[in-house]
C-alpha cells in the first residue's frame, strides 16, 4: 500500500526536533487512531463520537495511559518520554493540573516520535496497550 502521508526526514533529523514538535504531531496520531477504533466499533453519531473521543484524548487520560504503559517501554522510549515531559511549554492547561499536562505531552512526544521515525509496529503495540 502506497504511504497516504510521506515523511520525508529522516531519522537523525528527527532527533533534532523539538519534543513540542513531537508531541504537536502525536496529538494528531493519536485523535486519528482513537477517532478511527471508534468508527471500527460503535454505530456512534458524530456528537456521540466526539464526546467519547475526548474521554480518550483528553490530558489527564493521556497520563493515565503512560503512567500504565511506562514500565513496558524502552530505554530509548523512556529518553523520548523525559524530552518530552520536561520540554518548556508556555500553555496553560485548561482542564488538567500542570502535572497531567506534562505527562500528557510527553505521551504525544512519544507517539509522534514513533510516527515519524516509522516505527509503525511498535507505535501500534503502544496504541493497542
Amino acid at each position: 500500500m502506497e504511504e497516504f502521508i510521506k515523511i520525508e526526514r529522516e531519522e537523525s533529523d528527527i532527533n533534532l526536533i523539538s519534543p513540542l514538535t513531537w508531541a504537536y504531531i502525536g496529538d494528531c496520531v493519536y485523535e486519528l487512531y482513537i477517532r478511527t477504533k471508534l468508527v471500527n466499533e460503535t454505530n456512534l453519531k458524530p456528537h456521540k463520537l466526539h464526546i467519547e473521543a475526548i474521554k480518550h484524548v483528553k490530558a489527564k487520560s493521556q497520563a493515565e495511559l503512560l503512567q500504565k504503559i511506562y514500565d513496558k517501554l524502552t530505554e530509548e522510549e523512556k529518553d523520548i518520554v523525559r524530552r518530552g515531559r520536561n520540554a518548556e511549554n508556555h500553555h496553560l492547561p485548561k482542564n488538567a493540573n500542570v502535572q497531567e499536562y506534562m505527562y500528557a505531552t510527553a505521551f504525544e512526544a512519544l507517539i509522534g516520535y514513533l510516527y515519524l521515525t516509522r516505527q509503525n509496529k511498535r507505535l501500534k503495540e503502544i496504541l493497542e496497550f
